[in-house]
């Protein structure tokens, strides 16, 4: 009974989270209209570690040598290559682009599992990746130039690069993840994040002249700081302790749906029926996949 209170606490987590960090295309991609992705970034991982420093002065749990090292790899793949990937992306193609392409990872996910768990490749497995596959290239490829923002090839692909270290986050560092509390996890991820972040953006910071940014700007990268990065991680730790890495990839579903009809109402893009059908095939091919390992497990 105590599991399954667990597990449904873990799902309200996830969907929370997810209703969240899609905010960040739409609201991001303003911001970006006035400083550089970096830039942004750097702001963004720093709130997020303040937070979790902060709260971490409730938490007492000392960490070995041994996994402060390997978290600075999680730190590589979960919040250095995923959100600063995303945020290049962003800057580069349309917010709805940027959001239909995190139903990527699940198949990514279900792909590097089945390499690093050893998980088993079925017939109905293959054919969802190669469906959701297909729906990803197409969105690609259809590249609309379309309104005040315009799509990228390039800026998808980046997009995608950062769901394929999400996975690998997901999937290769779990262990790490579940053996400590999740703000010990992320303090110290952040952390690791905010130093490199720094030390490459330095220049572009002080280019951006910030302390000239409008109110409203600073009240976005606030948001995106702290609801969209320290309540949207702290959360996915917590469920990242109950769920498994393809469950919790499997929550990317929201973030299309969400994503790109908050960037359509805000005017950011379009959605055309070549965006609803690399959609379709993109959620298809994760349900495929999905259900096989469902089947698997039963």
């Amino acid at each position: 009974m105590i599991n399954k209170v667990g597990n449904i606490k873990a799902h309200i987590y996830m969907a929370t989270a997810m209703i969240l960090f899609a905010i960040i295309s739409p609201v991001g991609k303003i911001v970006l209209d006035y400083i550089h992705p970096l830039t942004l970034n750097t702001f963004r991982l720093l709130g997020a570690a303040i937070c979790f420093w902060i709260t971490s002065i409730f938490v007492k749990e000392k960490v070995s040598k041994k996994d402060l090292f390997l978290l600075f790899f999680a730190a590589l793949f979960g919040t250095m290559l995923n959100q600063g990937l995303f945020i290049i992306g962003l800057s580069k193609t349309n917010p709805i682009h940027s959001s239909l392409m995190t139903s990527t990872a699940p198949i990514l996910t279900m792909i590097i599992s089945a390499f690093y768990l050893k998980e088993k490749i079925t017939s109905r497995r293959i054919i969802g990746v190669l469906i959701g596959a297909g729906g990803a290239a197409m969105l690609i490829l259809m590249n609309k130039q379309t309104g005040d923002y315009p799509s990228s090839i390039w800026g998808d692909i980046i997009c995608l690069m950062a769901q394929l270290s999400f996975a690998i986050y997901l999937t290769v560092f779990l262990k790490l993840v579940k053996k400590y509390s999740p703000v010990t996890v992320s303090k110290w991820m952040f952390t690791y994040a905010f130093i490199c972040y720094f030390i490459i953006s330095f220049h572009d910071i002080v280019n951006d002249d910030i302390f000239s940014l409008p109110i409203g700007i600073w009240v976005r990268i606030f948001v995106i700081a702290i609801m969209c990065t320290y309540v949207t991680f702290n959360l996915m730790m917590r469920s990242q302790r109950c769920l498994s890495p393809t469950m919790i990839s499997t929550y990317n579903y929201f973030l299309p749906i969400i994503g790109a009809g908050i960037s359509y109402a805000l005017g950011m893009g379009t959605l055309g029926i070549s965006a609803f059908v690399a959609t379709a095939l993109i959620l298809v091919g994760v349900i495929f996949v999905n259900k096989s390992k469902t089947k698997k497990l039963n």
